[in-house]
């Protein structure tokens, strides 16, 4: 199933998609809820709704406006240095251990929504990303059950701001702007995609410029590996979310020049099978100012 939450005339509501279009869940049954938490609450509803969903009007995809699909997600936890020519391209060695680090929710927002870069910096930068929604409670998960743990597949922007993430060993502080980090805004079940969801093409671009392009099937550490290696340190709650590492390619190590977004571009970052997560560039003194002018 492919699904999309998100608001419309009538409220925020979760719909399934088919194609171009797509049908209110919210509406057919109250237990679906907001966003995403319901139908990973209850893995049978969805299939329950089959017979509904049929018989339901539907409405065109491009008259909603996407939400995050888990409107409150309890952590967001993010490798770095998951593809070999991006460690390469950074100047890192390549790690023994995968490279974790946490955002916060003020960091994250839905697709379609602006990419703020910060009144602090210029260097603000791009990474294509598949990311997981946790479905099922789970400490010490071994590898062989790992993918049981996954609710569904999305795309991520985990937008950077370079010069701030090199402060620190840490990265927070690079990782962790407000309005940086875009989701959605489609979020596909694993039995519509490869298992682990790999060998999808993965992608970002501005406008005809291909500024990353590579395969899943690229990562070091795939789902499995990060799950089981994640559940040994934490527990991993329902509607948790995981990204898994950036492909070649990112603006700061472009050659002969660094290549930054800028105000008034829009950035998508598209997984086969998933969809297009696609980003408004604003500067934080133009939004400071619409909200002061709000």
């Amino acid at each position: 199933m492919k699904y999309l939450v998100g608001e419309t005339s009538e409220g925020t509501a979760v719909f399934a998609v088919s194609s171009e279009n797509a049908v209110n869940l919210t509406a057919l049954d109250s237990g679906v809820g907001t966003d995403l938490m319901g139908l990973i609450a209850n893995p049978g509803l969805s299939d329950s709704l089959a017979d509904k969903i049929s018989a339901a009007v539907s409405v065109p995809v491009s008259t909603i406006t996407p939400a995050l699909p888990v409107a409150a997600p309890g952590t967001i936890i993010c490798m770095g240095l998951n593809y070999t020519d991006h460690i390469k391209e950074g100047g890192y060695d390549i790690p023994e251990y995968p490279t974790l680090f946490m955002r916060g929710k003020n960091s994250i927002m839905a697709a379609g929504k602006p990419m703020v870069r910060p009144a602090a910096s210029q260097h603000f930068d791009y990474e294509a990303e598949l990311m997981l929604i946790v479905g099922k409670r789970g400490r010490h998960i071994s590898e062989a059950g790992a993918l049981d743990h996954v609710f569904g597949y999305t795309v991520f922007n985990d937008g950077s701001v370079r010069d701030y993430q090199r402060k620190t060993v840490q990265w927070t502080p690079g990782k962790n702007f407000d309005d940086t980090g875009a989701i959605g805004p489609f979020t596909v079940t694993p039995d519509e995609l490869p298992e682990g969801a790999s060998g999808l093409k993965i992608e970002s671009r501005v406008g005809d410029e291909i500024l990353q392009s590579s395969n899943t099937a690229n990562m070091i550490w795939g789902v499995r590996q990060v799950i089981a290696t994640i559940s040994e340190f934490m527990t991993l709650e329902p509607g948790d979310l995981i990204a898994l590492g950036t492909p070649p390619g990112v603006g700061h190590a472009k050659k002969p020049d660094p290549r930054w977004l800028k105000p008034g571009e829009i950035v998508e970052v598209e997984i086969e099978g998933i969809g297009i997560c696609a980003s408004p560039i604003f500067d934080e003194k133009d939004t400071r100012s619409k909200v002061a002018a709000e």
